[in-house]
């Protein structure tokens, strides 16, 4: 049974405010002509300060933690300081040449669903929610700038390792650096980790990334789970040698033994259940038009629903690599520089995901869609400590990670209606 008093032209109202705040921080970008924010840098400074105003314009206690997420926190009726959250949000930060929805759309739809819930008058969450109401946005999902993804939620997790500190970005600036000059003391990161015991869970609305949803002509979708996954970096050594002078008989081209073992990753994965490897670097040395490439380095992401059933494919692809190499004159090595494992969500909070779509379809009835994610999130690091639960919305042409992204305002007020009940309909099983 739905919860929500739903009002058709407040949830569209709020659909039509996060599509015009989606527009409006796609102009925050350290690039002209796209979209560029990455974290640590003065375009997350203007964001997070963008994310406080709008948590305090919907009643919300602000804060900006020791790693820089953005946070807003909403107490719950009882009037409780210390009475445990319900994290809401997602992240800001961006790709290069990104979209204006991956992650962004999230913490929006959270901020509609606390006004949504909050009581008239006095700021405080909708009389009979148990648990404060939080909307984080966490600041570095997509580790654009370090290499490194899911730094803000990690030091939300109390995951964070000072191995970190001395990885540079581009230009040469250490993640020690980039803390100091934007303003945080990397002494006190500690001091972002959160306790099991202050969480009620965490729910995230996300575009979908993939395709499923469009295809099927459905607006939403319970997640199941976020992939596991793990990444390598792949050197083939070969001899470099004259490309004029050199028959074919002799040359041991690591160009042509890599490209194969990027086919053999296609074609191992395509013949799987849910496993997904890309190529998505590949670097020839020397380099030069007129020499026979004596190395190639190349990057390796493979993802996978299970923990297993990922491992035993990267076990067939060292024995295909091995072969290739073999027949090719060649040697390779694998550095694995990410490993990750599948984050499941809660039966819970799948339950009550399931109830918020199920609110929005005609008459409260059907079979919402369950799909497991096979890209990142911010759950991946916020498992460690709490429940986890994910709400998708439909992506045209599952497009993402690029300028065409979309989402559709009558999906995003779904999607807000979705979540605001799947929090009330937490809030039902977990009595004050």
């Amino acid at each position: 049974m739905a919860l929500l008093g739903v009002d058709r032209d407040r949830i569209a109202a709020a659909a039509r405010r996060v599509m015009a705040r989606c527009e409006e921080l796609a102009g925050v970008s350290a690039t002209s002509g796209g979209i560029e924010r990455v974290y640590l840098s003065p375009e997350h400074a203007r964001v997070n300060r963008l994310a406080a105003e709008w948590m305090r314009e919907v009643g919300m206690a602000t804060r900006q933690d020791a790693a820089g997420n953005q946070l807003g926190r909403m107490a719950p009726a009882s009037g409780e300081p210390d009475a445990p959250a319900l994290l809401l949000g997602s992240h800001l930060d961006t790709v290069p040449d990104a979209g204006r929805f991956d992650g962004i759309v999230g913490v929006l739809i959270a901020l509609e669903v606390a006004r949504l819930l909050r009581a008239p008058g006095d700021g405080a969450a909708r009389a009979g929610l148990p648990f404060a109401l939080e909307v984080i946005a966490f600041s570095d999902e997509e580790g654009t700038r370090f290499g490194k993804a899911l730094l803000g939620s990690s030091a939300v997790a109390g995951t964070w390792n000072d191995e970190w500190w001395t990885l540079t970005d581009a230009d040469g600036t250490s993640l020690r650096e980039a803390f100091l000059e934007f303003g945080l003391d990397p002494a006190r990161v500690g001091e972002a980790a959160r306790r099991p015991a202050e969480l009620v869970g965490y729910l995230e609305a996300h575009i979908e990334q993939g395709p499923q949803l469009d295809r099927r002509g459905e607006s939403l979708a319970v997640v199941s789970s976020i992939a596991s996954a793990r990444r390598f970096q792949l050197t083939v050594e070969g001899e470099a040698r004259h490309a004029g002078g050199t028959p074919y008989d002799m040359r041991r081209d690591a160009l042509l033994g890599a490209s194969e073992a990027a086919l053999a990753v296609e074609r191992v994965c395509r013949a799987e259940h849910h496993i997904i490897g890309t190529v998505g670097q590949l670097e020839a040395f020397p380099g030069a038009v007129n020499v026979v490439p004596g190395e190639v380095r190349l990057s390796l992401d493979l993802r996978g629903e299970f923990d297993g059933e990922r491992d035993r494919v990267w076990l067939s692809l060292e024995r295909e690599l091995d072969a290739i190499m073999g027949r090719r004159g060649l040697r390779w090595q694998a550095q694995e520089v990410h490993s990750a494992p599948a984050v499941f969500c809660a039966p819970l909070l799948q339950d009550v995901v399931r109830e918020g779509i199920l609110s929005t379809l005609p008459g409260g009835t059907g079979d919402p869609a369950v799909l497991f994610s096979p890209a990142g999130h911010d759950g991946m690091a916020i498992g460690a400590i709490a429940d986890v639960g994910m709400l998708f919305l439909r992506n045209p042409d599952g497009i993402s990670h690029h300028p065409d992204e979309a989402v559709s305002a009558g999906d995003v007020a779904r999607g807000i209606q979705a979540l605001a009940e799947a929090v009330l309909q937490l809030a039902a099983d977990r009595p004050a």
